[in-house]
């Protein structure tokens, strides 16, 4: 058994709730669905493609509702997440949808293949084994199928000591075992693992470290709605330029399997 992965799962164990709970306010909400809708909305395209889908390292099966409210209506759904506690709240937010216990390192399909991957901030929780994950996730996607990551990136020196500080810091994050990715590695391991780009965006600007990360800086989490859009139309003038990339604490790619 992989020792930091078994701590990972511990970790998860431990914080489930109180991240559960950092995830309800509405200014967090609000900026995750305007993100979604403003991604999925130029790929739309791939919507009919889609039949099945995997949520590894589900947590609550977000990517369920996001793919729901932004892409297709009908499709099979199928989720796991390593933690316990995470996969029971996860059934019971959904209590119709196949959401199971199971190990990103070592996950294999059972049954058909699926048309699309959907993997939320889950990879920067077992780094240091990304890789093989990518690879190994590969083996159940259809050829042509599509995996859809959001992940937390840094492109300067500065966003990654910011990152690791606030890794340290904050007992919501796992030091040991998380950290975010050099914009490049990430970028690496996917086309490594077989995958080629299909769009990608940097949306992890201002509106991203005031309102996605709620227990990350929660100082920051003040105003409303009309703060949380204005933030986000100042950020969409970056998310597809260099600008963007380099100063994004987070990166959304669409990739397709070779």
């Amino acid at each position: 058994m992989d020792k930091l992965v078994e701590q990972q799962r511990e970790h998860f164990n431990e914080i489930s709730e109180k991240y559960f709970e950092a995830r309800k306010h509405p200014n967090h909400l609000l900026l995750k669905e305007l993100i979604w809708e403003k991604f999925l909305k130029r790929n739309r395209y791939i919507g009919p493609e889609v039949k099945r889908v995997l949520e590894p390292m589900c947590g609550m099966a977000e990517g369920y509702e996001i793919l729901s409210k932004n892409l297709i209506q009908n499709f099979d759904y199928q989720g796991f997440d390593y933690s316990e506690n995470m996969v029971e709240i996860a059934r019971n937010q959904n209590p119709l949808l196949k959401i199971e216990w199971n190990d990103v390192t070592t996950y294999q399909t059972s049954g058909d293949l699926f048309d699309l991957i959907i993997l939320i901030g889950g990879l920067h929780h077992v780094y240091s084994r990304t890789q093989d994950i990518l690879k190994n996730l590969r083996n159940s996607l259809l050829p042509g199928g599509y995996f859809l990551s959001f992940e937390p990136t840094h492109d300067n020196w500065l966003a990654r000591r910011i990152r690791q500080r606030v890794y340290k810091s904050n007992d919501l994050f796992d030091d040991d075992t998380e950290q975010g990715f050099e914009y490049r590695d990430l970028d690496r391991y996917f086309k490594n693992a077989g995958y080629e780009k299909v769009d990608e965006v940097y949306p992890g600007l201002i509106a991203y470290i005031f309102y996605y990360n709620p227990d990350a800086f929660p100082m920051l989490n003040v105003g409303g709605k009309y703060i949380v859009k204005s933030l986000f139309a100042i950020d969409r003038l970056f998310w597809g330029n260099w600008i963007g990339r380099k100063l994004s604490f987070a990166t959304m790619s669409l990739w397709r399997r070779i």
